[in-house]
């Protein structure tokens, strides 16, 4: 018997081993992840918010429809930016920044809108808002890996690395701390530090790059009261179970009640009330109480395929400017999941970090769909994908061409 498992053992392996070979199974791989994702994310985000919708809208379906007008826009976006050229991404990665910036401006004019204590929100139609900040990572993402691309002759060069990374990059998600985000600043710190370390920054200087944004950080934290009250529940959220601990306990009890199975798609208590932001960053804990355990373990091994295959895309690649690309968008998201799933586990500080493509939030859900059709661009960049996709693309065409004699 136990030969006979390790035959089948074996075999499995030899099938996946053969699959990932072929030219465009990292294409599909991040197609297949990201729509995965994003179906789990609408139904559990129509889930999470119905019992708040219908108290503050009177329907329970009004986040749902919100969510899923901002995933078809997105879905158009993420097509678009599969299609455009690289080279053309490349032109376009110095003005993005620079209407990034002036976006985030405007929130510290009378444009701005203060949500939950943080001026990061422009006003658009009704009821529609952007947040900037949540494209500033994916136009640092652009504009380092543009930078980098021209200077790959001189990366070997420590202050080639660095500069003017470190200084303009810095100055972006410092006006995000600015805008009382430090989770939004978080996520650009560690697409910073990332990207520095794909570039190929030495350890010494890495290492002192690291502890100024850990001294930063903790400067950040010190100087805002909420702040520390977060820092100090995560230490201990029994301290102050019906303040800065309550969410942390909330999540603790959804999970709990989950069990390995769940309680069944829709059947949460937490979203009750109970739970603040349930169908936002907390909304991990209403999939661990209606799904269990098991569906919680779906949702990180997608993440954990959607990690593999963008690290992937950046090892084949034979385009430099689609490797650091692929390499910063995959810490982005990483990265930000990381910090959203061991911030309801209660292993991190509550920061306000969303879930990409499964947390409730429009300007989240484009930045994340475009920048997954721009890793799905870059994954066409390995040994024979491009070619293979235009084969399967003409025989796509030639077969509607039947259907429609």
């Amino acid at each position: 018997m136990s030969t006979t498992a390790s035959r089948r053992s074996s075999s499995t392996l030899e099938t996946v081993r053969n699959l990932l070979e072929r030219p465009l199974a990292s294409y599909q791989l991040v197609l297949g992840t990201t729509g995965l994702l994003l179906g789990l994310g609408l139904i559990m985000v129509l889930s999470a918010s119905s019992v708040f919708a219908l108290r503050v809208y009177g329907n329970s379906f009004e986040i749902f429809s919100r969510q899923a007008i901002f995933a078809v826009v997105g879905l158009v976006g993420m097509v678009i930016a599969m299609r455009i050229p690289l080279e053309r991404v490349r032109q376009l990665s110095r003005p993005v920044l620079l209407v990034v910036v002036v976006l985030i401006g405007l929130t510290f004019t009378p444009l701005g809108m203060d949500i939950n204590g943080n001026r990061n929100w422009i006003p658009l139609f009704a009821g529609f808002n952007l947040q900037p900040s949540e494209f500033a990572k994916l136009a640092i993402v652009m504009w380092i890996a543009d930078l980098y691309t021209r200077r790959h002759r001189h990366l070997g060069t420590p202050r080639f690395v660095i500069t003017p990374v470190v200084p303009i990059a810095g100055a972006v998600s410092a006006l995000v701390v600015f805008q009382k985000d430090l989770g939004t600043a978080v996520i650009l710190f560690a697409i910073i530090a990332g990207m520095l370390w794909v570039a190929g920054l030495p350890l010494k200087p890495m290492l002192g790059f690291g502890a100024g944004l850990v001294v930063l950080l903790l400067f950040f934290v010190a100087t805002a009261q909420h702040r520390v009250d977060r820092f100090m529940s995560f230490l201990n959220p029994m301290a102050d179970p019906e303040q800065s601990g309550y969410q942390a306990i909330k999540a603790m009890m959804g999970f709990a009640r989950g069990g390995f199975w769940g309680l069944g798609l829709g059947s949460s208590r937490q979203k009750w009330g109970a739970l603040p932001e349930a169908h936002t960053d907390f909304i991990l804990a209403v999939i661990g109480e209606e799904l269990g355990l098991a569906g919680s373990l779906v949702i990180l091994a997608l993440f954990g395929l959607l990690a593999y295959t963008g690290f992937r895309i950046a090892h084949r690649s034979r385009d430099r400017f689609a490797r650091y690309l692929a390499a910063g968008i995959t810490i982005w998201l990483t990265t930000q999941a990381i910090i959203n799933i061991g911030m309801v586990l209660g292993l991190l500080p509550v920061i306000g970090v969303p879930l990409p493509l499964v947390s409730y939030g429009g300007s989240s859900m484009l930045a994340t769909l475009a920048a997954l059709g721009l890793l799905a661009n870059c994954a066409t960049t390995e040994p024979g994908a491009a070619r293979a996709l235009s084969v399967s693309r003409r025989a796509k065409a030639r077969k509607k061409q039947r259907a429609g004699r």
